[in-house]
């Protein structure tokens, strides 16, 4: 290949390492390089440029400033640790590509900052290769142009974002003022006012969300009493059978759904006609799960496009882009919300939906269902002028009032969904204790203001967990559902090393798949998982929620899946 590109008159090609900002074995990651790079320098006429990111290089810069390449890009942006080390280590007859303009956030970069950095690099450069001037990483990671947000989002605002196409022209800015300032001086003078006005804007700071913030003590983060008390109370106040069914919170959002949420946002529907229209899907959803036998209901979340989309709509701090659409996976994609200053909740979000659920269903529980402040984080651009910590600690604290709010309101269960603390896991393991410990401080401070009696659950999916269930274990929640079928039971192994004391829920049926699982099926998983789990404390549910699948399906699979649990329980009596 690369002699090919060679041959059609290549010159420079990027070869992209990332794993080089992970801790790495050195004995076998070093000469595995050596031994690649040697093969590469093989092919005549070409350069290479060794690209990492999304981190620092840290103890794998040395021997990767050695490799047989002619130039380095380096992650100025999460790795500006890395510089006064590449500066000793990287040969003068290399490239340095300093990736000063981040790539993975919307926000204009400080370009007067930024040259003052770049400056550096050229004045230690002076008799030696070139430097490059680039993004911090692919441009993947932001929204292709701020153009057609012009007339949606104002102007203020408009002033403090740049996605790909303004960021490649910060790059130019950039390395046209390292040249010559005054050739870019306008360009710089409108960067820095912008930069300013964002600075002083009165609309990000909120003194009253600070001040609660820091007002917190020790009790903020506890619940009343420990998980076995809470566990007696909960039971004495839900009366839930052995092997407890529920779902994971969504219901299929069929074309039906998807055609009344764009009449109604056509204005085609009133607010009254749409309100009416949801209320009928969440009775019929709710009286199929009691006639299916479910334990624990959900009212399926018709109102919501996206779990983090739909409490930014209803947060302090937040706005929506017009066509902010990144790459999330695949060919899906997604239009994160903007978080731009301090997070607060100025009404109820999900209290009325949850208060007419429960009443649709009189004798059995239907949880209130919240997105937590870690995935509404993580699923966001955040802002960077402060420690995501702390803005995870303002979410944490609107989402701590809904709760208190849904348990006001008389819902017994509350789920609150953490799929990304996994996610937000550092690349270098000496940074792991700290994250987790905000991570696991944001969860237990959103969900430990309600009483012993009420329940809270929490879900995690789309990732391994294994390394982390120690912290999983921390956040102290009364009952987790967590993705297992599709991981195909690695979760067995965790709890073997680490134990579980609360009620846990690992997912019986892979919810990605159409494929409806048979009973037979989801009996040996669950034969499986009581090994491992004590009878009283496991509960039978999906991998994750059924917005994707088709009724038919989600039907079918989860009339097997009570029927699993009813013959547990029959088992386990005889």
């Amino acid at each position: 290949l690369f002699s090919q590109l060679a041959a059609a008159g290549a010159e420079w090609v990027q070869v992209d390492e990332p794993v080089l900002s992970l801790d790495l074995d050195i004995a076998v990651y070093q000469p595995a390089f050596t031994q690649a790079y040697a093969e590469l320098a093989k092919v005549a006429g070409l350069k290479y440029l060794l690209t990492s990111y999304f981190g620092r290089l840290g103890d794998n810069l040395a021997w990767a400033a050695a490799l047989p390449v002619h130039g380095i890009h380096l992650d100025l942006v999460r790795g500006s640790a890395d510089l006064d080390a590449a500066l000793e280590l990287i040969p003068a007859d290399k490239v340095i590509s300093a990736g000063l303009i981040n790539g993975r956030n919307i926000w204009k970069a400080n370009l007067d900052k930024q040259l003052a950095t770049l400056a550096t690099i050229v004045s230690a450069r002076q008799s030696a290769a070139p430097v490059w001037v680039s993004s911090s990483c692919s441009l993947l990671h932001s929204p292709h142009s701020l153009k057609p947000e012009a007339g949606h989002l104002d102007e203020e605002t408009l002033g403090w974002l740049s996605f790909a196409e303004e960021k490649v022209e910060e790059v130019a800015v950039l390395a046209a003022a390292i040249a010559s300032r005054a050739s870019v001086a306008e360009q710089l003078q409108r960067n820095a006012a912008n930069v300013l006005s964002r600075q002083q804007s009165a609309r990000i700071t909120r003194p009253a969300v600070q001040q609660r913030l820091a007002a917190l003590d020790e009790s903020s983060y506890a619940r009343q009493a420990a998980f076995t008390e809470r566990q007696a109370a909960q039971r004495a106040t839900l009366k839930l059978p052995l092997f407890p069914t529920t779902t994971i919170g969504s219901f299929p959002q069929t074309a039906e759904v998807r055609k009344a949420r764009a009449q109604f946002r056509k204005g085609a529907l009133s607010q009254d006609e749409y309100a009416q229209f949801l209320d009928a899907e969440t009775r019929k959803c709710i009286e199929w799960q009691d006639e299916a036998g479910l334990d624990v209901l959900v009212h399926g979340e018709f109102e919501r496009t996206d779990m983090v989309e739909f409490f930014g709509e209803h947060l302090e701090g937040f706005v929506f882009t017009k066509r902010g659409w990144v790459q999330s996976y695949g060919s899906r994609c997604v239009k994160p919300p903007v978080i731009f200053g301090d997070v607060s909740r100025p009404h109820a979000m999900t209290v009325d939906v949850a208060k007419f659920a429960q009443a649709c269903s009189p004798r059995k529980p239907v949880k209130g269902m919240l997105t937590g402040p870690v995935t509404i984080l993580q699923w966001s651009f955040v802002r960077d002028d402060q420690p995501r910590s702390q803005t995870a600690g303002q979410i944490a604290l609107a989402i701590r009032d809904e709760v208190v709010d849904l348990e006001a309101a008389g819902i017994r269960v509350i789920q609150v969904d953490e799929p990304a603390i996994r996610e937000g896991l550092p690349l270098r393991k000496a940074d792991y204790d700290a994250y987790l410990k905000w991570s696991v401080d944001v969860f237990r401070l959103a969900t430990t203001g309600v009483r012993n009696e009420t329940q809270i659950h929490t879900h995690f999916c789309y990732s391994d967990f294994n390394e982390i269930f120690t912290a999983i274990k921390s956040l102290d929640a009364d009952v987790i559902t967590i993705e297992n079928s599709k991981s195909d039971l690695k979760l067995l192994g965790a709890l073997e090393v680490h134990g579980y004391a609360a009620e846990i829920g690992p997912g019986l049926y892979d919810i990605h798949s159409p494929r409806v699982p048979s009973v037979e099926e989801m009996a040996a998983r669950f034969a499986a998982l009581q090994k491992y789990i004590p009878a009283e404390n496991l509960w039978a549910n999906p991998d994750c929620g059924l917005k994707t699948r088709g009724w038919p399906e989600v039907k079918e699979s989860l009339t097997n899946l009570v029927a699993v649990a009813v013959a547990a329980r029959k088992a386990h009596a005889a």
